[in-house]
């Protein structure tokens, strides 16, 4: 049986130039950031990392990048999503060619299928393509809620190993966890969190790790989060996650990636590039940021 997925992975950011060019050397060098960090695992082209606005061509040589720089020492979960079943078939096909570790797989966003539909659609992915599959279920983005009762149905495809859940609420983690507990003993599915504020407390009632943006600044924080929480060592997590309240405020307080690229430039990390529609951190905010940053000792 394989292994449950745990841990910090982070839902990695795609460096640019500022004519929004992707920086291929800097790509590699958050790689190396990251292994040395204790990062348990690399996200590449998800929300993040402007799935959006890439070419299906540049999508793909990301995801190989990724692939190459990270050498095997930690997994790579390419984000291969998509509104067409077909396209995410082919990004997904596309991704297990080249290795990738894992699949993560968005619902479907902005056509709204109803719970059928996702769940033929998640299902045709996971017949078609051969490769371990993470859910990624985020309602505020995608207009399109992935119910526990879907997930139970999807969870016992062998192709089918996770959910990330972004939706803050106790009740979903609950009938998620039961679903990951309820499956034969044959069956590994783990629950991430994809919401930075609330992961320690998703953690500390059973959640097997985060999908994390904030991992792109503080990579070494989130993985000893993680890894509190998995240690039951729960006081010293919330401790340390109490540190990262306003961080993450921050990174939130506009469209994410706006804010992490923007701290990540201010550290020396990328270059300041991002692609239309998404524009560059509003003034307004840089002061606070940067206050923030000092006391985390960011710069």
């Amino acid at each position: 049986m394989m292994q449950p997925l745990q841990g910090s992975f982070v839902a990695l950011v795609t460096p640019m130039f500022t004519d929004g060019s992707i920086d291929f050397k800097a790509l590699e060098e958050l790689v190396e950031w990251h292994i040395e960090s204790g990062t348990n695992g690399l996200v590449a082209v998800g929300t993040t990392g402007e799935s959006s606005t890439v070419s299906i061509p540049e999508h793909i040589d990301i995801i190989k990048k990724t692939i190459s720089f990270s050498k095997g020492r930690i997994p790579v979960v390419a984000g291969t999503g998509a509104n067409s079943t077909q396209e995410a078939i082919d990004l997904t096909r596309a991704a297990a060619s080249l290795g990738a570790d894992y699949a993560l797989i968005v619902t479907p966003y902005y056509n709204k299928p109803n719970q059928e539909g996702l769940l033929q659609h998640f299902s045709k992915i996971a017949d078609e393509v051969d490769i371990p599959q993470i859910l990624y279920n985020v309602p505020s983005r995608t207009a399109s809620d992935l119910e526990p009762e879907t997930v139970m149905k999807l969870a016992n495809h062998p192709n089918i190993v996770g959910i990330k859940e972004a939706l803050d609420s106790s009740k979903r983690l609950e009938e998620l966890l039961s679903i990951s507990q309820n499956l034969s003993d044959q069956t590994c599915f783990s629950v991430f969190s994809g919401d930075d504020p609330t992961f320690n407390s998703f953690m500390a009632n059973g959640g097997d790790g985060v999908i994390s943006v904030a991992a792109n600044i503080v990579p070494q924080y989130i993985a000893k989060i993680c890894s509190l929480n998995l240690d039951q060592q729960f006081s010293d997590a919330k401790k340390l996650d109490s540190n990262l309240k306003n961080l993450y405020e921050l990174l939130f307080i506009e469209s994410n990636p706006i804010p992490v690229k923007w701290i990540l430039h201010k550290m020396d990390r990328i270059q300041p590039g991002i692609r239309l529609p998404l524009i560059p951190f509003n003034n307004d905010y840089h002061a606070q940021t940067l206050e923030e940053m000092i006391k985390l000792k960011l710069i």
